[in-house]
């Protein structure tokens, strides 16, 4: 009902009466049914049929993309990576996400499943992720992950802000935390290069483009030496904030509708 609302109200303020309705949602999805498999930081949320009941309450075709990709598609079009060929974008927040603009478009893999960018195990063994598995990407550097090592490390709880705070105050525990999840994105960082070789790479999340300059330091030592003997390609901070996965949503509506597919 709130997203229906959402889009109704946009409408109104804008004068227009959109042709279709672009969605980002948290995934694995089914692409084929609509439905969201699963989402790792939205409990209770399992095969949900959300194009149906979206298209029933709207009365416009609904075309769904992941959170991350959409965002991604943004950046690409629109953002850091305006006018390169292809890119590969990973944003750092509460957990972490990403995708990779080939075409224009996002490859979305056999399954719907590609472009888990925050899954990618780097510590088998680790910390437990949200999608069930454990020595995910975001198990270890996302917003949640840092907040968990800290709450640990202060035996009290504390936040990503006053984690960032306490390292530029010069804290050893809080250095300790914060260059470590800065390795981790750089490494994870240097591994997808090699796998999808993008002509650009572009860096977003709350937690990514609020960090210090001394964890875009450590981040940018660990990538460089992760692709040591490799051509990297240039790390951009995303341009586009909070209103990147907005504009993918509806990105991704319009290039169905433009292509003839919806």
């Amino acid at each position: 009902e709130a997203l229906a609302e959402a889009a109704e109200r946009a409408e109104r303020e804008a004068g227009v009466r959109g042709e279709a309705i672009g969605l980002g949602t948290p995934g694995p999805l089914d692409f084929r049914r609509g439905v969201i498999r699963f989402a790792p930081n939205i409990p209770g949320v399992q095969d949900f049929p959300i194009r149906r009941i979206l298209e029933e309450a709207t009365g416009r075709p609904v075309f769904l993309e992941n959170d991350a990709n959409a965002a991604a598609l943004a950046e690409h079009h629109l953002g850091a990576a305006q006018g390169e060929e292809s890119s590969l974008y990973l944003t750092v927040s509460t957990g972490m996400g990403g995708g990779v603009v080939r075409g224009g478009g996002v490859p979305r893999g056999e399954r719907g499943q590609g472009g888990e960018l925050g899954h990618l195990t780097l510590l088998p063994g680790g910390p437990a992720c949200g999608c069930g598995l454990e020595g995910c990407l975001e198990a270890l550097a996302a917003g949640r992950a840092l907040e968990r090592d800290a709450t640990y490390a202060f035996q009290r709880p504390v936040d990503t802000r006053e984690l960032f705070r306490l390292f530029q105050a010069g804290d050893p525990k809080a250095e300790r935390l914060v260059l470590q999840a800065a390795r981790y994105v750089g490494i994870g960082l240097a591994s997808l290069v090699k796998a999808f070789d993008p002509g650009v790479v572009v860096l977003g999340g709350g937690v990514a483009l609020n960090a210090p300059e001394g964890y875009w330091e450590a981040l940018l030592e660990a990538y460089r030496r992760y692709l040591q003997g490799w051509e990297a390609p240039p790390l951009r901070r995303a341009r586009l904030g909070a209103e990147a996965g907005l504009l993918g949503a509806a990105l991704t509506a319009y290039l169905e509708v433009k292509d003839g597919s919806g």
